[in-house]
């Protein structure tokens, strides 16, 4: 970074591009995880199962993600950046807006209702990310890059605290949704302004390069280890989200707590993630290493969830602690979509850079299973400690085992 002035790092930094991406994050983190926040009082003003249809519900949005992620990503190699950014946030906004009136559907059957409608808001949610971290890494210098996509994820995920507040102060979960709707309406508008990326431009019009090809990751051994090595990097994050987060409540009564709220469980984990996504990239440029980073913050987290687990936890406020030091372990989820955007060339970066986070996401579902499976027999602590080990076991391997990209030029083709 040496070759730019302060006043040039900051220019490229808070540019349009940068600032409208990290806006649409923001967005998109507050109605990714609003379903974990109002999931308890939401099912229970419908006199609907908590823990069995907001088990469903979750799936169902997961998959929505894995799948979506697949749609826009292809979409953002074959048609652009931007047609994603559009089309993903008009899609989630509407099927936010229609959450909140649920209520007031004349249908029976309320769980499935819920359950579809969350698959069509992750379908929408699961082009924001990726779009956004490929528009801003082929934008920046490659000098900026990493603190670049850290500000766009590290402001974004502020959205989960935003979203749990709003439930608080509004006092009705229908509320909530409506203004989550209401903001990706409103983000439209500041899209319009946004330029495509001038790398994907040089070959948006050349018909001879293959763009979009999801399948390609799976033709080719070499690029499907990188792929599978760059989802495997991101499991323990949603690994503490989505079973020590939104699960919290399960973990209350075998630690003898009263009570855990896993809206405040999510909103003190996503303060850790977002202080710990804007240190990532500093600590990636300090280092002159995205491995070295992620591996490190790998490491912290394990021993903020051993205490968690097995140090004494005896009260709720200890929890959110540890859901905040979890956090800030696992906010390393910028960095790792973004050596997810380096590994792979310009015509299928959006593809891989779109579907490598929902893939996570989506695997939520199975550490679900296995969890509610192994609970059983032998707890939730200890379910969640043999569903851990795996994810944890699997993203330290693919972090150390996978090709550094710190300062790698992005301008080439698969």
């Amino acid at each position: 970074m040496s070759n730019f002035t302060l006043k040039e790092k900051l220019k490229h930094l808070l540019s349009f591009p940068v600032i409208v991406a990290a806006l649409g994050y923001f967005v998109d983190i507050y109605d990714l995880l609003l379903f974990g926040i109002v999931r308890v009082p939401s099912l229970k003003d419908m006199n609907l199962d908590v823990d069995t249809a907001g088990t469903l519900i979750l799936n169902y949005q997961m998959v929505g993600l894995l799948l979506g992620g697949i749609l826009w990503g292809v979409l953002g190699d074959k048609k652009g950046r931007l047609s994603v950014l559009f089309g993903s946030i008009l899609v989630y906004s509407l099927a936010n807006i229609a959450c909140g009136y649920l209520p007031h559907f004349p249908v029976e059957d309320k769980t499935m209702l819920y359950a579809w409608l969350r698959f069509i808001a992750g379908i929408g949610l699961a082009g924001e990310l990726g779009a956004g971290i490929t528009l801003v890494s082929e934008s920046l210098p490659k000098q900026l890059r990493a603190i670049g996509t850290s500000i766009v994820a590290g402001f974004g995920l502020l959205g989960a605290v935003v979203a749990q507040l709003t439930v608080e102060l509004a006092g009705d979960w229908t509320i909530a949704y409506y203004i989550g709707g209401a903001l990706g309406l409103m983000l439209l508008v500041l899209r319009i302004s946004v330029a495509e990326s001038g790398i994907y431009n040089d070959i948006k019009h050349d018909n001879n390069i293959k763009k979009g090809n999801f399948f390609s990751f799976f033709t080719n051994w070499n690029r499907f280890i990188k792929y599978m090595k760059c989802i495997a990097i991101g499991l323990p994050t949603w690994f503490c989200i989505g079973i020590l987060a939104v699960m919290a409540n399960q973990f209350a009564p075998v630690m003898g707590i009263d009570n855990i709220q896993p809206g405040k469980a999510i909103m003190w984990a996503y303060v850790g993630i977002s202080v710990g996504d804007f240190a990532s990239g500093f600590i990636s440029h300090w280092l002159h290493s995205r491995k070295k980073a992620i591996f490190y913050m790998m490491l912290f987290t394990i021993i903020g969830v051993c205490l968690m687990l097995f140090g004494g936890t005896k009260s709720e406020n200890m929890y959110y602690f540890y859901c905040a030091w979890l956090g800030l372990g696992t906010g390393y989820w910028a960095m790792f979509v973004t050596v997810g955007a380096e590994q792979f060339g310009t015509n299928i970066r959006s593809t891989a850079t779109t579907t490598i986070p929902n893939m996570v996401r989506g695997l939520v579902p199975v550490m679900l299973l296995a969890f509610d499976g192994l609970k059983v027999n032998n707890g939730v602590i200890a379910a969640a400690a043999i569903v851990g080990f795996f994810a944890f076991a699997l993203g330290i391997y693919s972090t150390l085992t996978i090709s550094e990209t710190h300062n790698k030029d992005l301008d080439f083709n698969e």
